[in-house]
């Protein structure tokens, strides 16, 4: 069988479409403990056909023993093993075995959650789509990441603005759990509101900012190249009492993007190309095609050896002015503007 997608899996699911064997790879586990519990859901295995174990601490023989056994007045048999990276040679040998002639009337689950190491796992990656179903699930970005978000809202009553999507991304990241527990939130704060359309000013105040506050603003005047707003924002952070080394994460961060963009640019890449290279969102393709406006890249050398040099600083307590180790990092970045 060929490697499948989240898709196509998701599909067979919702018309209860079994195999006996997945294995689930790549670093996104809250998808990946989803689609478990929907399998879950579709085997409906009681208390004496389901074995569900970490790798690393789990009963191998045990489980494997249960895996060739037929489920006992029960159509099928569950076993669960996550996380099989960390076995040694001999177990996940003894694993790969059991895949080339796997029992029907057991779904047996494999999660593998090192990418890297994945890369190496040629027999095990071999046998299961042979016998079963492959589906990677890589961390999702850019236009991936917002299309959960919108189908996350929509399972959830809701629907989304453009910049609320976005809002909700840029302030949560890509960890999907974070996001759920988020969009829940918004499910209980508009629960007594007819209008389920979710604005920007809900998602600022869902994760705890006025309506009057953006915490992107500082990030958003440096890669923009707003130099007088970069410095009053930076300042008025540190006099309210934010912590330093929070706001250095806000210089950094788009400023070791904008270098990002800057390198791929010089060495001629198209705008389209830049975008997916640099795991940006499907809004920022502004950035890039300002990219001929930013700093040398002399320039970015400099900044971010002083923002390394400043992080070590803040971590180790021994900067004597906080505001001033900030604003000279912004100095180096606009200087000569």
């Amino acid at each position: 069988m060929p490697k499948s997608t989240v898709s196509k899996l998701q599909q067979a699911l919702a018309k209860a479409i079994l195999s006996p064997v997945y294995l689930l790879t790549g670093e996104d586990l809250f998808r990946k403990q989803e689609i478990i519990k929907k399998i879950t859901a579709v085997v409906q295995p009681d208390d004496f056909n389901i074995y569900s174990s970490s790798a690393d601490k789990a009963d191998l023989s045990e489980a494997l023993a249960l895996a060739n056994t037929a489920p006992v007045f029960s159509n099928r048999r569950l076993v669960i093993l996550t996380g099989i990276e960390k076995l040694r040679k001999d177990p996940k040998e003894a694993v790969i075995r059991y895949l080339q002639n796997p029992l029907d009337t057991t779904v047996f689950i494999l999660t593998h959650d090192d990418s890297k190491k994945f890369k190496t796992e040629k027999t095990l990656s071999a046998v299961a789509a042979e016998h079963g179903e492959l589906v990677n699930f890589d961390e999702l970005k850019r236009e991936d990441l917002a299309t959960w978000v919108r189908e996350r809202l929509k399972e959830n009553g809701l629907t989304g603005e453009f910049e609320a999507v976005e809002t909700l991304c840029e302030a949560v990241g890509g960890d999907l759990n974070a996001l759920s527990q988020e969009i829940e939130k918004l499910a209980l704060y508009t629960a007594d509101r007819e209008n389920k359309n979710i604005s920007k000013s809900d998602v600022l105040a869902g994760v705890g900012f006025s309506k009057e506050e953006n915490p992107f603003d500082l990030s958003n005047a440096v890669q923009y190249l707003n130099k007088n707003k970069a410095m009053a924002l930076a300042d008025k952070l540190l006099d309210s009492g934010e912590e330093p080394v929070g706001v250095l994460g806000k210089i950094s961060y788009p400023i070791q993007k904008m270098a990002r963009i800057k390198r791929m640019s010089n060495a001629g890449m198209a705008p389209a190309e830049i975008t997916r290279a640099a795991g940006l969102m499907f809004w920022e393709t502004a950035l890039v095609n300002n990219a001929r406006n930013f700093p040398s890249e002399d320039i970015f050398l400099k900044t971010l050896d002083r923002i390394i040099e400043t992080d070590k600083a803040f971590k180790t307590s021994t900067v004597a002015d906080p505001k001033t180790a900030i604003k000279g990092i912004l100095m180096t970045f606009f200087s000569g503007r």
